[in-house]
Order: structure tokens, then C-alpha cells, then sequence
């Protein structure tokens, strides 16, 4: 069995209530094992025979929208993707670690996209990004709050959607992993 890392965009924000012991059933009755979640902001730990994780985020897709009506963005990791969402990412350790990000992305950005980004932002805010495996490094460094680079923002540039966990986070959810 492998061990992932489920990330839902979009959970208990915006109007989509749902509690932790909800997805947690839910997971259950797809028959994953071993599910708990972490924090009340849609991270599910659970285990599974090895398989492509895009396979496993379209089925979390429709599980959202079927039981629930949420539209959720899921990005799924293994234990090592995880690990290198927060080795890899090069502001970890260079700012508070609550305003670096890893960024999931649900593919692979061109590095046209990328710069495209880079580009549009550049002058509406500090926020330093870098392009990673599926996904983006961000240093918000005076916080996300008032940060002009959105999920939206970034999702209109780079063509594909996201959701971000601060690397303090992903390293509690690594430990837990």
C-alpha cells in the first residue's frame, strides 16, 4: 500500500461547509484505508495500492460534486512528492514559514506559462514564485491576506487550478505521513 496526501481546494471557505468526519466517511466508503485527516481544511491522509495520482484526483473530483455539490480542485501527492514540496522549495527557511507556499497544481505549467505569470505579476505585490514539479513555490512575504496573486490569478495565467499549504503545514502533515 502507498500512502498520499489528498488536498481539496476550496473546503470550508467560500461556503463549502463540510466537516473532516464527513470526508472522512466518504473516503471510507470508496474503501481507501488508513484515512485521517489533518487540520480542517480538506487534508486527507490515506492508503491505496500505487497508482497515478491523476486518476485519483478525477475520482475525488466527482466524489466532491456527487455527495457533496462542491467543486473541488484535489491534487494528490506520495509521501516523497510531499517530502520534496517542502525540501525543493527554495524561500523555505528565508522567510516565516506561515507565508511559504507550495502551490499544487492539477499539471505541469510550460515555462511560457510560467514566465507569463511572472510577467503579469511583476509590480502588484513582493511575492517571489518559482516553478516546481507540478506545482508553484510562493513567498507571500507580507502575507497572503492581501496578496494580489490569487489562486484566480494564477489559475487564469498558468491554465490549470491549485491549491496551496504553507510549508509549515506540509511538513505537520509530513511528520503525520
Amino acid at each position: 500500500m502507498t500512502r498520499y496526501l489528498a488536498l481539496f481546494g476550496s473546503i470550508n471557505v467560500g461556503g463549502n461547509r463540510l466537516t473532516m468526519a464527513d470526508l472522512r466517511y466518504a473516503f471510507e466508503r470508496e474503501e481507501f484505508t488508513n484515512v485521517e485527516t489533518v487540520v480542517a481544511s480538506g487534508n486527507v491522509l490515506f492508503d491505496f495500492d500505487e497508482r497515478p495520482t491523476d486518476g485519483l484526483e478525477e475520482l475525488f473530483g466527482h466524489m466532491m460534486l456527487d455527495r457533496f455539490d462542491i467543486d473541488s480542485f484535489v491534487a494528490v501527492r506520495t509521501r516523497e512528492e510531499v517530502r520534496a514540496a517542502v525540501e525543493d522549495n527554495p524561500f523555505t527557511g528565508g522567510s516565516e514559514d506561515k507565508f511559504v507556499h507550495t502551490h499544487f497544481l492539477g499539471g505541469q505549467p510550460t515555462q511560457d506559462q510560467f514566465d507569463r505569470l511572472v510577467s503579469d505579476h511583476a509590480g502588484r505585490g513582493a511575492e517571489r514564485i518559482a516553478l516546481g514539479a507540478r506545482c508553484l513555490y510562493i513567498d507571500y512575504v507580507n502575507g497572503v491576506g492581501d496578496s494580489k496573486l490569487t489562486a484566480s490569478f494564477i489559475e487564469r495565467r498558468l491554465g490549470c487550478r491549485g491549491t496551496a499549504r504553507n510549508v509549515r503545514s506540509l511538513a505537520r502533515i509530513l511528520t503525520k505521513m
